[in-house]
């Protein structure tokens, strides 16, 4: 009954130590995260809360990333914590088993471990592709934000708009359009080859679901490219009191396509052992299947290393009478232990290259766990054998 509120105890001062570390460093990756994707609003045009939202949909993302190193810090300062206030001297005195403080350090572990391999697996895919599919659906929405007045808005990749003036309704005064790379199709005797110059009094956007762009008195200048060195080319002007200009095809220049990162792990798998596969969306060929398998090792193999930093950490509860070794040894395991951390993240940007590479990443955790548990029991029954001696 006391060992259970030993463990109570131990539990949740490290969960403490957990939660606080994981949200610190979330926060300020978030936050430096959160500056770069002001670009959708800047200069992509994205609504304010398509910024939001596709801000806040990458937090999973971050919180995953650092759920190793933050159990690391938080196990190293519980560690540290319960030693300088002789909580572990108190515990050897009155009989506790040190393997077994060790068994539940990686039995909590463990559960640290599964956390990360559900949220690596299904939750961030498929919270990632929810977030891209955001900026595909918003293609529309940015229509009306993007132009900015008294400046040249080049959001749309072809398509450059210049407007004077622009009030609180969203009608626009003094309109200049060049469009170079047919975007706008919808104008009437105009080819996908010419490229279009529209100079309009007055415009708005209308219409949220089949946006269109509404301009009244002006001018459309169309200039026919021409084939041949030796051929002009044809500058048609067509005057106008009101024209309407179809916007469906406008996109911005953020990335649409959806990343290896934002697939799910299925068709990751699918897409690794399914060679001729041509279904599969983001799915690439041959030697580009590296950086599948790759994400995959990210996503399945990375947890694995938490139990054997968990072990590495147990080091520390074996005591060190003299000072110099002891504070040696209270930085060289929590080192040992990060730079575990560190080659297993960049090795698993190899491990993609081939099998034997994967295979080796996979079994080097499992292969490591069992030596280093022995090592612990050797290391505690030497100490004991030297006090009984």
């Amino acid at each position: 009954m006391l060992s259970n509120k030993i463990y109570k105890h131990f539990f949740l001062e490290l969960s403490k130590y957990f939660l606080i570390t994981l949200f610190t460093f979330t926060a300020i990756v978030w936050t430096v995260q959160a500056v770069n994707f002001l670009d959708l609003v800047v200069d992509d045009g994205h609504a304010l809360s398509i910024y939001l939202g596709y801000s806040l949909l990458n937090v999973p993302k971050i919180l995953t990333k650092f759920i190793p190193l933050s159990f690391l810090i938080a196990l190293v300062l519980s560690i540290i914590k319960f030693e300088n206030e002789n909580e572990l001297i108190i515990l050897w005195t009155s009989g506790l088993n040190k393997l077994n403080l060790v068994n539940f350090f990686v039995k909590v572990s463990l559960i640290v471990t599964l956390f990360q391999l559900i949220f690596a697996t299904i939750i961030n895919p498929n919270i990632l592709n929810h977030s891209r599919t955001l900026i595909k659906s918003s293609n529309f929405d940015f229509i009306s934000s993007m132009v900015k007045t008294n400046q040249f808005n080049d959001s749309v990749p072809g398509l450059t708009i210049y407007v004077e003036k622009k009030n609180e309704n969203g009608d626009m005064e003094n309109i200049f359009i060049r469009d170079e790379s047919s975007v706008l199709k919808s104008i009437e005797n105009v080819s996908s080859t010419d490229n279009v110059t529209i100079i309009a009094k007055k415009g708005r956007v209308a219409d949220s679901n089949n946006p269109v762009l509404i301009l009244r008195n002006g001018i459309i200048q169309s200039e026919k490219i021409s084939e041949g060195a030796n051929n002009k080319n044809k500058i048609q002007t067509i005057k106008f009191e009101k024209t309407i200009l179809k916007l469906e095809n406008v996109q911005t220049r953020s990335i649409t396509q959806t990343k290896i990162q934002e697939t799910s792990s299925y068709l990751l798998i699918k897409c690794f052992f399914d060679r001729d596969n041509k279904i599969i969306l983001n799915c690439p060929r041959d030697h580009k299947k590296n950086d599948v398998l790759s994400e995959i090792n990210r996503r399945f193999g990375m947890p694995l290393y938490i139990p054997i930093i968990t072990l590495i950490l147990c080091f520390l509860l074996n005591p060190r009478e003299e000072s110099k070794f002891k504070t040696f040894y209270r930085y060289f395991y929590p080192i040992f232990a990060f730079l575990i951390l560190v080659l297993a993240e960049i090795l698993v940007k190899y491990s993609g290259k081939s099998f034997t590479n994967t295979l080796i990443y996979y079994l080097s955790p499992l292969i490591m766990l069992p030596l280093i548990y022995f090592e612990i029991i050797r290391n505690f029954l030497y100490e004991n054998l030297r006090k009984k001696g």
